[in-house]
């Protein structure tokens, strides 16, 4: 038995085109362009379409081009940097970044295909089931090979959404969940009776209603002395910063910007010193210290370390009033600092000048750095996109550090988007987030997510400002994402069966 479709069929050439479009509009919801309703309404088209498929496998194959739309608007980044800066041949960087997302466009398919066979014409199945679904293959997509969290749904709502409210109890996948729900509801309400439409609207009243009223709460408290902080953006370019003969000058910048600072936490940038530590001399290193000891403070700096001739780490050191700690990156970013599968993928060193492309990774957990009176969670890059790892060094932390290089990613979306991820780190654990990037965005983040303070992209800054230290834990900071992970399984699994249930084919599921 099969589920027949609401509505008019939908021919493929329709379709899928259609569903294309609106994968790549979603993309607008996020930054840099903010338009957080447009992602719901592109998802209650992706419904209908999914409700006016005439199978299954029409309906994955919709899924399957929404997202291949919205990856492809939305990372084609990836392409920047295998071509333009990590010299990989233009055909083979093309055919890479379109495999890559063709492979995550199959998340959106399976969600699709599922919610299908568990019954489209179901109100209970597309207002529960279906968020349920998405949420959870997005959390698997975040997951799932070293995962991939970039565009989850959760970060257009970010920080001006009332949803956004949400997020320090649910984490972003709690924010996605809530974003298909309200998705569904629009759905079900145009094509409900008019008699039912007044407890949909109702329900869509409150689920917004109620994030608008929850980002009123402060889940943190302040703690110590506020600190004054200079974040460096040195603006490097990337095809330079590796250059044996711009080292010098990449040393000598950044020790003028430092010396331009007067305040007790200064914070360089992801590989800010383009040398292992032991090779920076020590000298330099030593007039860094001084200098932050000067202000009383510390300076944290981006410089990878080599332990012994096998294993080497991109790295934060610290110095200054405080003894010397390190935080050494702990979630690598595959291509890009490793290379997973090495005797399948071990060609990859040979068309890429990536450099310092095989990084040893460091401990999963490690203490915050305690430098000038706060205790800073340090994540180094693609760190940052993964919020239930962020938690490991809370609520012992004060303060949160994100340290990057985007100037692999060029003048695309990819810098403004990791912005918008870090607000929502801040948002999550009710802490400032202070991000000190080479080429961009550099910027002072409050414990609600607000961009305080921001240098312009592609210009030698320093980002300087007074933030304060917080105390206390979220429930996301207590819990990670467990709840939202549970609740998702609990509706996806309830809500499934009762629709199975009651479009009477639970016994059978044929594959079509």
């Amino acid at each position: 038995m099969t589920t027949a479709p609401i509505g008019n069929v939908l021919p493929r050439a329709r379709a899928l085109p259609l569903a294309a479009l609106a994968g790549a509009a979603t993309v607008l919801g996020f930054a840099p362009f903010h338009l957080f309703p447009l992602p719901v309404a592109t998802l209650a088209l992706l419904i209908v379409l999914w409700q006016r498929a005439p199978s299954r496998r029409d309906a994955a194959l919709a899924g399957f081009s929404f997202g291949l739309g919205y990856f492809l608007a939305g990372v084609s980044w990836v392409y920047v940097s295998l071509h333009d800066f990590g010299a990989m041949p233009a055909l083979l960087a093309g055919i890479m970044t379109l495999l890559f997302c063709v492979i995550l466009a199959l998340y959106p398919a399976i969600t699709g295909w599922i919610y299908h066979a568990l019954g489209a014409r179901s109100m209970l199945v597309t207002l529960a089931a279906l968020p349920a679904l998405w949420t959870l293959t997005e959390w698997l997509r975040g997951w799932l090979f070293t995962g991939f969290p970039w565009i989850a749904l959760g970060y257009a709502q970010v920080p001006d959404s009332p949803l956004a409210g949400y997020v320090p109890i649910l984490g972003i996948y709690g924010a996605t969940l809530l974003t298909l729900i309200t998705a569904a509801i629009m759905v079900q309400f145009a094509q409900a009776p008019r008699a039912q439409r007044w407890r949909l609207g109702a329900a869509l009243v409150a689920v917004w209603a109620g994030g608008y009223a929850l980002q009123r709460i402060d889940w943190t408290q302040p703690v110590g002395e506020p600190v004054s902080v200079s974040l460096l953006q040195g603006n490097i370019p990337q095809e330079m910063k590796w250059r044996e003969d711009k080292i010098r000058s990449t040393l000598i910048a950044y020790r003028d910007l430092v010396a331009t600072s007067d305040a007790r936490l200064i914070i360089l940038p992801e590989t800010a010193l383009p040398l292992f530590l032991h090779e920076v001399p020590q000298d330099y290193l030593d007039g860094l210290a001084a200098h932050a000891r000067s202000n009383r403070g510390d300076v944290l700096i981006g410089v990878p370390e080599r332990t012994d001739a096998r294993n080497y780490y991109n790295s934060v050191r610290s110095l200054g009033s405080a003894p010397a700690q390190t935080y050494r990156k702990s979630h690598l970013v595959p291509f890009g600092e490793f290379v997973p599968l090495k005797p399948l993928f071990g060609w990859f060193f040979e068309v890429t000048q990536i450099p310092l492309l095989d990084f040893a990774r460091g401990a999963e957990t490690q203490p915050p750095l305690a430098v000038a009176g706060q205790h800073v969670a340090v994540d180094i890059c693609y760190e940052d996109a993964f919020g239930a790892e962020i938690i490991r060094q809370l609520p012992q932390a004060t303060l949160l550090a994100n340290v990057s290089n985007v100037a692999w990613f060029g003048r695309s979306i990819a810098p403004r988007q990791h912005l918008q991820i870090s607000q929502a780190r801040a948002l999550e654990t009710g802490r400032y987030m202070l991000r000190a990037t080479n080429t961009g965005m550099t910027a002072i983040i409050d414990q609600r997510g607000k961009v305080l303070s921001a240098a312009p992209a592609f210009t030698t800054a320093v980002v300087s400002g007074v933030v304060q230290g917080y105390a206390g834990a979220t429930p996301f900071v207590r819990w990670g994402n467990a709840p939202i992970i549970v609740l998702a399984l609990l509706l996806a699994l309830a809500a499934g069966w009762l629709g199975l249930r009651e479009a009477g084919n639970i016994s059978e599921l044929p594959m079509r």
